[in-house]
């Protein structure tokens, strides 16, 4: 019709006319900002549609122009953006703006009635055929949306592989299976080990890039019948049924930990190559239900964990309890240091040319209320596994601080080692702790010396590094710890700033088996005096070792011969009691050269050695058996940090 024509310019020309009552109708509504801007754009584009068919361009124009807006109407509501009930009312809020509109200008311009009510018709009927695509749109998407609600209930959204509750229901179905055909199934349980260092260190966006290429890597040697799916945090499980004679799960265990062995890339703002390794528990059919199965090997793996990580544990009766009494543990410890129930003692070590005491090592001590006195090898892996390592780090790095400055101001001049965790150099922040302890102990830097084991060192070599460099420029003395049974090449020794080597006991309990162990000392110290660097024998115990290295030239030495942990005020007395029988200089000593064991218990604190005496802290990644025994014999090095 020929007079409709004029009304659709008109409309076209007062799109935003329309815009104005629509809004001014569908406030009363309650519609978010961000809606009311999708439905702004929407009202647009379908007013220029209908103007353009009542313009006389024809009805499939309009359809085509107008089809998209209702279609997005409809993705809103099934979506849930808005309800639908609120996607109708809106549409008849437009409908009667673009009405009130159309009215406006039939008047302007002197259009016929019948012209107005063919306009208005093409309005309803345009309205209608949206309600249809609405429809059909709402209908489509929240079918696609139901099933992908239905997928997300059952898959990790961050890997795209089953979750724990997909997994559960397949291992039912796999067991029932075994029991009915009598063939074998195992699970599998993975854990990602010092996965949280990788959120810390880099970022949680880093953390969530890794997890997905390790969830890649891992499925690319799992069978098409094994069920896989992440079950939470850095935790993968693998279920394995009818497995042949030749394909054992320990051999499965191997290929998971062996595929992961080359670097994974990061990209993006945290661009880096690491290297990951896991820990792996596994149980084995016959179990009553998926749960325990499952359970059985989550126990499994920590346990793997606990026993020093990269490995694989079959389960077996006995870990649930021992787990359980972790997680009682770990709890008590977590309140432990604001109920002021850790305390240190102190292992002096000393000259070996003239046999003074240079200097103290902090070892860290749990007096529990009820469980009265907890040995480190107990509760430090936990401080570790936790995380709770730093804050005891740093208040055993501040208590030792303050106890040897005392000392110090006493007329004692000695020196304090405290042992770092890995985890305490995982940041920058470790150089402000150490900073601040001396700042607020007023110790002179000089006397401080950290302890690092080999292991500690060779992890984030560029970072340690600068830490380390940035840790002497305060003037605050490096020690290797351990060492010798690490990795360390020559090369990375010269790399660090080094002060001191302490020689591992292991190498000093050599020393009776004839001369390949003296071989083994002289070329240690050696290599010291070398490189201008002290050496210090930890762990003396016998007075032929004591000869040994006296003979050797090695620098200073501890141990049981000398003296054990002595808590402050036995520690106390011993430097007292040293400093009343002082002897001649060096070289005129009548002081003999071994004695009876001081002993008390308490924590452990390490004298250093050399010219620049100092005490030392322990607070680390391997320091378990260190911390509770203190310079003595040690229990198999763990690659995780050291015990304090």
């Amino acid at each position: 019709m020929k007079e409709v024509r004029p009304l659709g310019e008109a409309l076209k020309a007062r799109v935003a006319d329309v815009l104005v009552l629509t809004v001014a109708r569908t406030r009363r509504l309650g519609v978010d900002a961000e809606l009311q801007n999708s439905t702004e754009r929407i009202s647009k584009i379908s007013t220029i549609a209908l103007a353009r068919w009542l313009a006389g361009e024809g009805p499939e124009v309009a359809r085509e122009a107008g089809t998209e807006t209702w279609l997005f109407y409809g993705e809103l509501a099934a979506h849930r953006a808005a309800p639908l009930r609120k996607v109708i009312m809106h549409c008849l809020c437009w409908r009667d703006a673009v009405a009130e509109v159309l009215r406006q200008s039939a008047a302007e311009l002197h259009t016929s009635p019948g012209a107005l009510s063919e306009a208005l018709y093409m309005l309803q009927q345009g309205l209608e055929f949206g309600f249809v695509q609405i429809s059909e749109s709402f209908d489509t998407e929240r079918q696609r949306t139901d099933e992908d609600l239905a997928f997300m209930s059952t898959h990790d959204s961050l890997t795209g592989l089953p979750n724990r509750t997909l997994i559960l229901d397949r291992t039912e179905q796999m067991l029932v299976r075994a029991r009915r055909h009598k063939t074998p199934i195992a699970a599998l349980f993975v854990g990602l080990d010092n996965f949280k260092s990788v959120n810390e260190t880099l970022s949680r966006g880093a953390g969530d890039q890794l997890l997905r290429l390790v969830a890649e890597r891992l499925d690319e040697v799992v069978r098409v019948t094994d069920a896989f799916g992440r079950v939470g945090g850095d935790e993968f499980v693998l279920v394995a049924e009818e497995l042949p004679p030749e394909e054992q799960p320990e051999r499965i265990a191997d290929r998971l930990q062996e595929v992961l062995k080359e670097p994974l890339t990061l990209t993006g703002e945290h661009e880096a190559q690491l290297i990951v390794t896991a820990s792996i528990g596994i149980a084995t059919a016959p179990r009553s239900s998926a749960e325990e199965l499952l359970r059985d090997a989550d126990i499994a793996m920590h346990q793997a964990k606990w026993d020093g990580k990269d490995r694989r544990v079959v389960f077996e009766s006995g870990m649930q309890y021992a787990v359980q009494s972790r997680t009682e543990l770990e709890m008590d410890l977590r309140d432990a240091l604001l109920n002021d129930e850790f305390f240190l003692v102190y292992q002096p070590t000393f000259d070996l040319r003239d046999m003074s005491p240079t200097g103290v090592e902090a070892l860290i001590r749990w007096k529990h209320p009820t469980r009265g006195t907890v040995q480190p090898d107990d509760f430090v892996p936990l401080l570790e596994a936790t995380g709770l390592i730093i804050e005891v780090g740093k208040w055993v790095l501040q208590e030792a601080c303050h106890q040897v400055t005392k000392w110090r101001d006493a007329g004692h001049r000695i020196g304090l080692a405290v042992n770092v965790s890995g985890r305490q150099l995982d940041t920058d922040a470790f150089v402000t702790d150490v900073r601040d302890a001396l700042s607020e102990s007023g110790l002179d830097a000089r006397a401080l010396t950290l302890e690092i084991t080999e292991t500690t060192l060779m992890q984030n070599l560029e970072e340690t590094t600068r830490r380390l460099t940035a840790i002497r420029e305060l003037g605050v003395r490096i020690a290797i710890d351990d060492f010798g049974t690490g990795y360390s090449s020559l090369a990375h020794l010269q790399r660090f700033p080094v002060d001191a080597l302490k020689i591992d006991r292991s190498f000093i309990a050599q020393l009776k088996e004839g001369d390949e162990g003296r071989t083994l000392i002289r070329a240690l110290v050696q290599l010291g005096k070398d490189l201008s660097i002290e050496t210090l024998a930890e762990g003396i115990e016998q007075q032929h070792e004591l000869s040994v290295l006296q003979e050797e030239h090695c620098d200073s030495g501890q141990g049981f011969l000398y003296a054990c942990p002595l808590d402050a005020r036995a520690a106390e007395t011993f430097l007292q009691t040293e400093a009343n029988n002082a002897t001649p200089p060096a070289g005129h000593s009548t002081r003999p050269s071994g004695r009876h064991p001081v002993t008390t218990e308490g924590a452990r604190l390490t004298l250093g050695p050399g010219p620049n005496s100092h005490v030392q802290a322990s607070a680390g990644r391997t320091v378990g058996a260190r911390i509770a025994r203190g310079s003595r014999s040690r229990s198999p090095r763990d690659p995780g940090p050291r015990p304090s």
